[in-house]
């Protein structure tokens, strides 16, 4: 087994489409090696508590209407190309996503990161939710299978609050400035959203290696 760690915020339009390019690989290969396991990292860690308005701050951080409608097109185009469904139209605040990587973090004790992650960027990305609300938060934990009471009461607890943002600035330490970003078996990373060829090659060649050499 190979251990794939995966850097996102949930909010991050190319990790939606990373993720989906690599699910594909993972479907192609049903037996692949790669044992999954998300990460924290926020693209607006000083973003307020209660959020913002999405097109506001979008204009505010790329300098103008102009700009944002540019760098969104181009995202919406990869998004199409790679039959990736997003609803920017229906996207209406920015959320502080401290919460949601509190959700990813305990999905990963109970062995559901991966429907919690989707879960997370199908509300936002496709619904249109506010992903920075607790109480839409504990309806996508139960939805998962957690037990959104637990999740409710956790999320108004300060648990794991600074182990998030001690595991964000660690990640920022490393050189990580974007996201997505893989880091295959501790040592390799891969940056941006890949193609699912760049996958499928990739798990080629991890399952081709001779056992006593890896």
């Amino acid at each position: 087994m190979v251990k794939l760690d995966i850097l996102s915020d949930p909010i991050c339009p190319w990790c939606l489409i990373g993720k989906a390019q690599l699910e594909r690989a993972l479907e192609a290969r049903p037996d692949h090696p790669f044992v999954i396991e998300w990460h924290p990292f926020q693209l607006n860690p000083d973003m307020p508590a209660e959020g913002a308005d999405r097109r506001a701050y979008l204009e505010e951080k790329f300098g103008g209407k102009a700009r944002a409608v540019q760098i969104y097109a181009r995202i919406a185009e990869h998004a199409a190309s790679a039959g990736i469904e997003i609803n920017f139209e229906g996207i209406t605040r920015t959320p502080n996503t401290l919460d949601a990587h509190r959700l990813i973090h305990w999905a990963g004790i109970e062995g559901a990161q991966a429907r919690v992650v989707s879960a997370l960027m199908r509300a936002y990305f496709q619904e249109g939710r506010d992903i920075g609300d607790r109480d839409v938060l504990a309806d996508i934990a139960d939805s998962a299978g957690l037990d959104a009471a637990v999740i409710r009461k956790l999320l108004d607890s300060d648990a794991d609050v600074q182990d998030i943002r001690d595991r964000d600035a660690a990640a920022c330490e490393m050189g990580v400035n974007s996201v997505p970003t893989f880091i295959v078996a501790g040592k390799h990373a891969v940056p941006g959203a890949q193609p699912t060829e760049v996958w499928l090659r990739v798990i080629d060649e991890i399952m081709a290696q001779d056992p006593d050499e890896s």
